[in-house]
């Protein structure tokens, strides 16, 4: 928050002519690890869960923190999910690399969690991931080779949440 000339106060892009105070759409959220880059619309809060947004009469996205989400979308409901969605992921990834894998028949790691099983396998001199839903035997193969076996199981977690989207 800063002031004007005339001692007035401003808050960042709120109070800037030409740029769209409502009507905005959330188009992607992210989770930065640690509160790093200032809300771009109030410019006075540094934001760690990125809210991505954009406006039909605006040229450029905004990455702002949740309160500023809901007022640009004025729901005060969807922000506030997207939001807490980013925080248990952030503290499922920090007991993620606690579990413990088991060995296949094959020699491959693999773990079986929500109904998935998750198998680390050797690829192209790295190591891909495997997904598997156990009561659709929809499955995907991870499209990324990792260097290691270490970071291939971290990257699991990433897979388990694309595939509750999308292999359900």
């Amino acid at each position: 928050m800063s002031t004007d000339r005339t001692g007035h106060t401003r808050r960042g892009n709120w109070s800037q002519p030409g740029v769209p105070q409502r009507g905005w759409s959330c188009v992607d959220d992210y989770d930065l690890g640690e509160p790093s880059h200032l809300c771009e619309m109030c410019e006075s809060i540094e934001i760690r869960f990125v809210h991505e947004m954009e406006h039909p009469d605006y040229p450029n996205r905004l990455r702002v923190g949740c309160v500023c989400a809901e007022h640009m979308e004025q729901d005060y409901v969807r922000p506030r999910e997207r939001e807490s969605r980013m925080k248990n992921i952030a503290r499922r990834r920090k007991s993620w690399s606690c579990r413990i894998w088991k060995i296949s028949a094959q020699g491959n790691s693999y773990i079986n969690t929500n109904g998935f099983n998750i198998a680390i396998f050797p690829r192209r001199g790295g190591w891909c991931v495997r997904i598997k839903n156990r009561s659709t035997a929809g499955e995907q193969l991870g499209k990324r080779t990792f260097p290691t076996i270490e970071e291939a199981k971290l990257r699991a977690l990433d897979a388990l949440i694309w595939a509750k989207d999308h292999l359900g």
